[in-house]
């Protein structure tokens, strides 16, 4: 399944043996999704969905929606908004970041938290869901907005039903 999945992304599996398992199953969850059309308020739990607003008609993923579901394949339960998943787990420092650690980033500076979320690949790059128009692709992690790194397998105590 990783060389099928990984291939997507320049060929290579990004889940070393350091990596934690659940954040491994959530990352290839999140992969499976590439091409998946962006729509706000879309997804969750259970994968795509119709959004809410100008994601009504488009069966897909916001952000959120996008980071929910890939953690629901791997058995934790981390809320439906970027608010409730930077408080799902537990921070971790950016270099000490791992494949399927939330990234988030805080790219309204009018409101306090994060606005966008993504899974992390590798050290470089993520994948996420990033804007009405676009698909769930990956691209680069470096980015001036990063707000933090959250591991949601460490101190959660839900479970997906």
């Amino acid at each position: 399944m990783c060389a099928i999945v990984f291939a997507l992304v320049a060929g290579t599996c990004a889940t070393p043996a350091a990596a934690s398992a659940t954040g491994g199953i959530a990352l290839r969850a999140a992969l499976e999704m590439i091409g998946v059309p962006y729509s706000w308020g879309g997804g969750g739990v259970h994968g795509p969905g119709y959004g809410i607003g100008r994601g009504a008609r488009t069966k897909g993923f916001d952000c959120s929606g996008l980071a929910e579901y890939a953690y629901a394949r791997a058995g934790i339960l981390i809320g439906t908004t970027t608010t409730e998943q930077w408080r799902s787990g537990v921070r971790v420092p950016e270099e000490l970041l791992e494949p399927g650690d939330l990234v988030f980033f805080d790219s309204d500076a009018k409101r306090p938290g994060p606005e966008h979320v993504g899974l992390a690949l590798d050290a470089g790059r993520m994948v996420h869901a990033p804007y009405t128009g676009a698909q769930v692709r990956v691209d680069p992690l470096d980015r001036p907005d990063l707000l933090g790194v959250v591991r949601p397998d460490l101190g959660r105590g839900d479970v997906a039903g």
